[in-house]
Formats: C-alpha cells, sequence, structure tokens
C-alpha cells in the first residue's frame, strides 16, 4: 500500500526481541441486487478505531478471509489478546513490519508499517504456556497513527477498500461465478490427494471461500468489512495442499499484490490466473499419485 508510517528504530528491536511462534502443524455471492449493494455502501462513513497492532514479517503477509493459528505466549501478547477480546470487540490488526532505508547514511535499521489486516478472534484455547488463537482476516486498513507501545502496539486504523464502479456490476457478476466454480474444482481435486484419514474434507480455499459469503459479524464495524464481491475476490489467495517452498514463496508475492490493488476486477482476474495455476499442479500430483498406486 501506498501509505504506511514509520516506526522508531527503537522500538523495532523490542518488537523483534523474539518471535511469536506457529506450530509446525497449522502452518499451513456476486449476484446480490445492484440496488442493495448501492443502499449497503452508502452507509458507510470511514472512520476510526484504536486497536492493538501485532507485527510480523514481510514473508506472512494476511489477506481478508485468510485464516491463521497462533501460539502466543509473551506477556505483551497475551495482554494484547485480552485487551482485544474485553475490550475491542475480538478485534486488532495484524500488519507488516516492512525494513526500508532512510538515509545512505542511517546506520540502523527503520521499518515501515504495512498491509495492515483487521483480524476478528475465532477462538482461543488456553494453554500451560500462554494461549493458541485463531484468527481471520476481516478487511484491509490503513495504520494512520502511532499511539503507544507499551505493553504492546496500538494505532489508529482507518479502513480501505476498492473503489465502486456500478457500471462493472455485470462483469463482476460472472467473474465471481466463474472464480467460485474454480474454487469449487480445486477443492475436489486437493481432497484427492494422499492424506491422513482425519483430514478435512474442505481445504482452506473453500473455508475462505465460505466465510466471504457469510454475512458480516454483528459487531464488527461496517465501514471496516469490506463488500460481498471485495471479500470473495481475496478468498483465492491460500496455501493448497502440498505446496513446494517455491509456490509458497510465489504466493506471498501474489498476496502482496492483492493487497495493493483497489479494483476488485482487477483482483478477480488475478485470482482466477493463480486458481489455474493450482488447479494444473494439483492435476500433476494425481496423475503421479495414480502411477504410484499402480
Amino acid at each position: 500500500m501506498a501509505s504506511s508510517f514509520i516506526i522508531p528504530s527503537n522500538l523495532c528491536s523490542s518488537i523483534f526481541s523474539s518471535r511469536i511462534r506457529f506450530p509446525a502443524n497449522l502452518i499451513s455471492g456476486g449476484n446480490n441486487n445492484l440496488r442493495a449493494v448501492k443502499r449497503r455502501r452508502s452507509k458507510i462513513v470511514a472512520r476510526s478505531l484504536d486497536l492493538p497492532l501485532l507485527p510480523f514479517s514481510m514473508s506472512e503477509v494476511l489477506v481478508p478471509t485468510e485464516s491463521k493459528k497462533l501460539h502466543l505466549y509473551e506477556a505483551r501478547y497475551l495482554a494484547l489478546l485480552e485487551e482485544s477480546m474485553k475490550r475491542k470487540k475480538n478485534m486488532f490488526v495484524h500488519f507488516i513490519l516492512d525494513p526500508i532505508s532512510i538515509s545512505e547514511k542511517a546506520t540502523e535499521a527503520s521499518f515501515a508499517a504495512r498491509y495492515g489486516c483487521l483480524v476478528l478472534i475465532e477462538n482461543v484455547e488456553r494453554l500451560e504456556i500462554g494461549a493458541l488463537v485463531s484468527i481471520r482476516g476481516a478487511g484491509r486498513v490503513k495504520i494512520s497513527r502511532f499511539l503507544g507501545a507499551d505493553p504492546y502496539l496500538s494505532g489508529e486504523v482507518r479502513p480501505i477498500q476498492d473503489r465502486i464502479n456500478y457500471e462493472s456490476s455485470n462483469e463482476i457478476t460472472s467473474k465471481i461465478s466463474k472464480l467460485k466454480d474454480s474454487i469449487k474444482n480445486l477443492n475436489s481435486l486437493e481432497i484427492k490427494l494422499k492424506a491422513p484419514e482425519d483430514s478435512p474434507l474442505q481445504t482452506r480455499l473453500f473455508n475462505s471461500l465460505n466465510w466471504a459469503e457469510d454475512e458480516p459479524p454483528v459487531e464488527c464495524d461496517e465501514s471496516f468489512f469490506p463488500s460481498l464481491q471485495e471479500r470473495l475476490s481475496f478468498a483465492a489467495f491460500q496455501p493448497v495442499s502440498g505446496s513446494t517452498q517455491s509456490e509458497l514463496s510465489r504466493l506471498q508475492q501474489e498476496k502482496l499484490k492483492a493487497m495493493d490493488m483497489k479494483d476488485t476486477i482487477e483482483r478477480l482476474e488475478l485470482s482466477m490466473g493463480l486458481i489455474k495455476e493450482n488447479i494444473s499442479s494439483i492435476a500433476a500430483k494425481l496423475a503421479i499419485q495414480s502411477l504410484d498406486i499402480l
């Protein structure tokens, strides 16, 4: 995103003094009536929220509709969790700290806060050490003001949403219909790959698609919740079964592009290209799998 704020270098070292741990096994309706959409969008008045901020590296971009599980165990991050649950309607902001160069003479690293994603806490499992937290990306945000760093980062955030072009409604509807069909086809292929017997029959792609089609949570401020079309345009940016490291790296780059885009049609086209590549990849793996069986 073009806009970001700079976090002072003396705060960056404390932010990353110890890492948030991710368990290895966990790293892993476009036909709405146009008038109804217009009524919904006309009610939106961009405002701001003061929320806790949780930083991540550039390799861990989170997009709307995506789910993630975090193992939070440091006191400051557990304090962030309690604040989010008790006073922030189960919300905080997942954002990326991007190393930048202030000047050629700079001797210390500086960081820009980019790619903010408002997240909803879906589930918390208390552990002997810390908590396992399930989160879901809800919508993009701009961090407009840094508010504090003790005991955790906090800031003022504003919503970022796609530009609305009602004249393109029919084109968007058509592209969304094709995208949904392609995701369902890919899901059918994924579940045929060799996997443990207790593996779910719904992939992360299909779960994101289902979540995108749900109504916005009651407690979620409407101005921070993207339109149905925008939510669906993000659903494809999920890892597929058996992804290689190079495929996961490529996905991160596609997610960065998707977060920067302000046009739903452009993002839908990027999504379709990614899904087609994944279908070809899974089909090839299934062909190899069938040879092994024979």
